[in-house]
């Protein structure tokens, strides 16, 4: 039968053209232009196809859907000539020439046949989502087409994409444009009157009501989620909607037949509205739709590098994800889209979604570059992969085993690869089957993947994964709800997992003997996350450290907030610790036995300043969690005197026993070290911290806390500091004491400030005319002349103008307090004495 015209019709004989003279070109064609279907059908008849054509789709209903379509404009079933490959589901028969396929289908087969023989042309549609897959798809056919493959030819299709840069990484192929959408579609967004506070359910449901009441035909309504899909599905189904009404909820975990009932058109006289996430954005025509209201959000995963983690985020889309969401109204006839913001939020919205490949957990990339054999640097990418992001998934892959030190992919990254799913849960199932736990294994790793099987009647589920593994098999989870529908989905996935594990040779259990079902649990997650293992933090019930160096959280107590050491698989890794979403306990033996090759013996000479002394401990560690700690039997001395230093260093020269002496011994240096520079060193605390290895370090063989420094004899220590003849002409040039006229001893002050000070009763001094001098006669002392009562009467450093103009007041005020005490008239002439 023949087809309806489509706009993409003018321009396939120039799409066709430029395939068979370049072997690429770009192909930009707006929603409703027909590029998913025309396109592959009119390369099926060109006569540079002798071939199969593979066809990437970014989701699955979309990949069914555009083989269903084909197949029946063929008048065909589908598996004849058209076909469809998703991860779940293969309808390919020995004649089918055009294969729909989701994007992993195409890194599989290349890495399986890197020249992709027999295929004459991939096609890369909506490219402008740019998800991972699709951009290493594109890179991985852009160097076979280089190295392998002249005559592969690959188109690249999009309805919004900014095409340019594509052309050039492609090699300046042909671009070309195709018209609009077929039908016109009328925008209106939200006046700013009624965007208000109201929430997204609240406003979607009453602008759904007042569309079903307005307008004719279908609605596609957009939401970011299931959670609101649901929550907006109710609050319609509550109320009275129009008897020819009905609501189809469309998301990915959906059964197929679920999904299906979504799109197939409505009986005569009847109409629906379908409540979709992003999944019927694109390459999906809804029949009988000509309605689209548009929440203008969408989930979105984003990869934290330095947490690790990967986090669901709520964000709103791009103008061209809005342009793809239009289009879905006017597909067969002219439509209306509501847009839920102003016209002055658009201008704020980015212009495109940014690339996966830039958000993204790059330890799948990192895999599948090393089985490649290529580094990422030697591929053409539209956008690189982020070195961090891609060095942190190459480093999960060797806790895994997956690459070798040298990062070549191992035997056992082999394995991973084959089974098609992250590398984590293909590790964890591959785990099990090693030690015996297979069935455990495969349902664990469906939990993981699907939609969580438990909900709480009051609350939250519980985050113990073993409470869904007892749904599993049947049994109620007192306090929760089971969601029928994800327990069946799990279970489907499980039994895919065991049929894709059975195609592997079963390799000799090794090892200790697999523990009892719930730490068998823990123990499998401990080995595909080793990274979430968790360890409660001191006093803390509810609180974990995890061995990537991150905190976690339990939001409230529940039945695993009190163990020891816990596996977190999943949770939230926004804030300083992530909330826990899913866990498992875990036995600190299996810890011991079956992660011994992760664990990292550590010996730590450290400073312990509790206690003021060099701890000496063999740590034994799995990433940020210290699992053991025991006494270093032999530690390097020089470790431990080094480390003896930083003590000294981090606690102050207060710690080390100083005494009038050594002190003095260092005022004096330091008053030589100012008054003549070198060779006197300078042994203020600064300089004497600095220098610790050099003058105090040999003297601490044998010591490793603060109370043995009280051995030493610093004043000792700092005379051997100095050089000869130092320690000789210190005691000439800075004496300790000095002698006066009536024989008296009198030490010397140099810790008072820069002039060293004489502090002596005026008595004593009778006889001495000047000012006494030091350091080779440069400096004259500062005298503090004292009262018998030791009482300073006088300061100075001219002590003959004491004796002349000053002593003759003193005395004259002192003698009748005094008066047996020696007041002479001359005291330069007087004996003074010894008392």
């Amino acid at each position: 039968m023949p087809h309806p015209p489509q706009p993409i019709d003018v321009v396939l004989p120039q799409v066709m053209q430029a395939l068979a003279e370049q072997g690429a070109a770009v192909l930009q064609a707006p929603p409703g232009a027909g590029k998913t279907t025309r396109v592959p059908l009119a390369a099926l008849d060109a006569p540079w196809c002798t071939g199969t054509i593979l066809m990437l789709q970014p989701r699955r209903l979309a990949t069914r859907g555009a083989a269903l379509f084909m197949a029946g404009l063929r008048g065909e079933a589908v598996g004849d000539m058209v076909g469809y490959q998703t991860r779940l589901e293969r309808h390919v028969g020995p004649r089918t020439r055009l294969q729909v396929i989701t994007e992993g289908i195409l890194t599989r087969r290349l890495q399986q046949d890197p020249a992709l023989e027999g295929v004459s042309l991939v096609i890369f549609d909506e490219f402008h989502e740019r998800n991972l897959q699709s951009d290493l798809g594109l890179a991985l056919c852009l160097q076979a087409r280089g190295l392998l493959r002249e005559d592969l030819r690959v188109l690249v299709m999009s309805a919004t994409l900014d095409v340019a840069p594509v052309a050039r990484l492609m090699g300046d192929v042909p671009v070309i444009h195709s018209v609009g959408r077929r039908f016109p579609v009328d925008i209106r967004h939200l006046t700013p009157s009624r965007r208000g506070p109201v929430d997204l359910e609240t406003l979607m449901t009453t602008t759904l009501r007042g569309v079903l009441t307005e307008e004719p035909g279908s609605v596609l309504a957009f939401l970011p989620g299931q959670r609101e899909i649901e929550r907006v599905a109710q609050a319609l189904g509550s109320g009275n909607l129009p008897r020819d009404v009905g609501i189809h909820p469309l998301y990915g975990s959906l059964p197929p037949e679920a999904q299906q009932a979504a799109i197939t058109p409505c009986p005569a006289g009847q109409r629906k509205v379908v409540l979709t996430t992003d999944i019927a954005e694109t390459s999906l025509t809804i029949e009988g739709v000509r309605v689209v209201v548009d929440s203008g959000l969408a989930r979105r995963p984003r990869f934290d590098p330095a947490s690790g983690l990967t986090r669901l985020e709520t964000v709103r889309i791009s103008r061209a994800s809005a342009t793809q969401r239009s289009g879905r109204a006017g597909r067969l006839e002219p439509g209306v889209c509501l847009r839920l913001w102003t016209t002055g939020d658009e201008q704020a919205m980015p212009e495109h979604s940014p690339a996966e490949i830039l958000e993204a957990d790059l330890a799948p990339l990192a895999l599948e570059l090393a089985r490649w054999g290529a580094d990422a640097g030697e591929l053409a990418w539209l956008d690189p992969p982020p070195p961090a992001a891609l060095a942190q998934g190459r480093d999960l892959l060797q806790r895994l085993g997956a690459l070798d030190e040298a990062g070549r992919l191992t035997a056992h990254g082999e394995a991973i690869a084959a089974l098609g799913t992250h590398p984590r849960l293909a590790h964890l199932m591959l785990s099990g089957r090693r030690l015996g736990l297979e069935t455990l294994a495969c349902r664990l790793a469906a939990l993981l993947e699907e939609r969580d099987i438990l909900g709480g009647l009051d609350g939250p589920a519980e985050a113990d994964i073993y409470l869904r593994l007892e749904a599993l098999e049947g049994r109620t989870v007192p306090g929760h709800r089971i969601h029928r529908g994800s327990r069946e989905r799990v279970l489907q996935q499980a039994r895919r997992f065991a049929t894709a594990m059975a195609r592997r040779p079963a390799p000799p259990a090794t090892g200790p003997a697999p523990p009892p079902p719930r730490e068998a649990a823990g123990l499998l997650l401990a080995l595909a996350y080793p990274d979430r293992i968790g360890q409660r933090r001191s006093g803390a019930e509810a609180r974990y450290r995890l061995s990537g160096g991150r905190g976690a959280t339990f939001s409230r107590h529940e039945s695993l907030s009190g163990n020891e050491w816990i596996v977190v698989p999943n949770l939230n890794g926004a804030g300083r610790e992530a909330r826990i979403f899913l866990a498992a306990t875990l036995n600190r033996e299996d810890l011991e036995s079956h992660l011994g090759r992760l664990q990292e013996r550590r010996e730590q000479v450290v400073w312990d300043a509790r206690v003021g002394a060099v701890a000496a401990q063999q740590d034994i560690r799995l990433g940020a969690l210290t699992l053991e700690t025991r006494p270093l039997p032999s530690p390097d001395p020089e470790r431990i005197r080094t480390t003896l230093l930083e003590g000294i260093r981090d606690t102050g020269l207060a710690c080390l026993p100083w005494n009038r002496e050594s002190q003095g011994l260092r005022e004096r240096v330091n008053f030589l070290h100012r008054t003549q520079g070198s060779p006197w060193p300078d042994l203020s605390d600064a300089a004497l911290l600095q220098g610790l290895e050099h003058w105090l370090g040999p003297w601490l063989e044998g010591m490793n806390r603060l109370t043995h420094l009280q051995r030493l004899d610093l004043t000792a220590i700092l005379r051997g500091s100095l050089g000869w003849p130092l320690p000789q002409d210190l005691d000439r040039l800075a004496p300790t004491h000095l002698t006066l006229p009536g024989g008296q001893r009198v030490r010397l002050d140099y810790g008072r400030g820069e002039v060293p000070v004489l502090a002596a009763r005026l008595q004593w001094l009778f006889g001495l005319k000047e000012t006494p001098r030091i350091a080779g006669g440069r400096v004259p002392l500062l005298v503090h002349v004292l009262s018998p009562a030791q009482r300073p009467v006088q300061i100075t450093s001219d002590l003959a103008g004491f004796w002349s103009r000053t002593y003759p007041e003193v005395k004259k005020d002192l003698k009748g307090r005094y008066p047996k005490h020696a007041w002479p008239d001359d005291p330069l002439a007087e004996t003074p004495a010894r008392r």
